[in-house]
């Protein structure tokens, strides 16, 4: 059974300062339906916009950033825990820090965690450790949490799920001509170097970050595919009926 790390950011998982409950609703179905083929692993942000519901710091000082993710992850389990009862399926929680996956043994060890929880048919959730990884948290981003995972953990291919729904020719917000790259076998450097844009109030991302997670698993021969959150047509299409239809494939082409 192949296994696959699927990621979801801030904003497809939150709206208006709150979680989204519907989009969280059918990312959990697209789970369990994925779950029928393949091993799932689900990286979830969402932390501190839960913590958001319940205590209004602002986001941008930094320890308070942190005070809101370490208020919102139990609460951001609690509703993965009760979505996923609906499917008889259990999830766990794993934090993680860059540390994780410094040296083989410490990612070995974080591995075989995940195995065993795979092989009891336990979707493992894993968000990066914000609350106390401070350095993670101003610089780093679920994207790339995202890759380190899917290669260390032994996925045949990371989905994202995100706002952005596929990687353009050029930016589709100011160019109307914008057209979808449908395969990508290779990143050009420049496009890594890029100033991130996040659009969403709790993301720390962008395409950019994006793009690095699809640089970073290309380059080890490993597959991403980025598509929306929102809509999850293009997603369930090319997992679940093996047919591409929308999203961007970055896969080095084979021959």
């Amino acid at each position: 059974m192949k296994r696959l790390v699927v990621k979801v950011g801030s904003a497809v998982l939150s709206e208006q300062n709150r979680i989204a409950k519907d989009r969280m609703h059918n990312l959990v179905d697209f789970i369990a339906e994925l779950k029928l083929r393949y091993e799932v692993i689900l990286v979830s942000s969402g932390a501190v916009a839960a913590g958001y519901t319940e205590l209004k710091l602002d986001k941008k000082v930094l320890a308070n950033k942190q005070a809101l993710a370490s208020i919102g992850q139990p609460i951001l389990m609690n509703k993965y825990k009760k979505m996923f009862e609906s499917h008889n399926i259990l999830p766990s929680q794993i934090l993680v820090t860059a540390a994780n996956f410094n040296t083989q043994e410490e990612s070995q060890k974080a591995k075989d965690t995940i195995e065993t929880l795979l092989q009891h048919n336990v979707v493992p959730i894993i968000n990066e450790n914000d609350a106390t990884a401070t350095e993670e948290l101003v610089l780093g981003d679920n994207d790339q949490l995202s890759a380190y995972a899917a290669y260390h953990f032994g996925a045949d291919m990371l989905v994202i799920l995100s706002d952005i729904d596929a990687y353009y020719d050029k930016d589709p917000r100011v160019h109307e001509d914008a057209k979808v790259r449908s395969h990508i076998a290779a990143i050009e450097p420049e496009e890594l170097t890029r100033e991130v844009t996040p659009n969403h109030n709790f993301a720390t991302g962008g395409i950019v970050t994006k793009l690095k997670a699809a640089d970073f698993l290309l380059k080890r021969g490993k597959a991403m595919f980025l598509a929306s959150g929102f809509d999850l047509a293009d997603a369930k299409s090319f997992l679940l009926d093996d047919v591409h239809c929308g999203g961007s494939l970055f896969q080095a082409n084979t021959l």
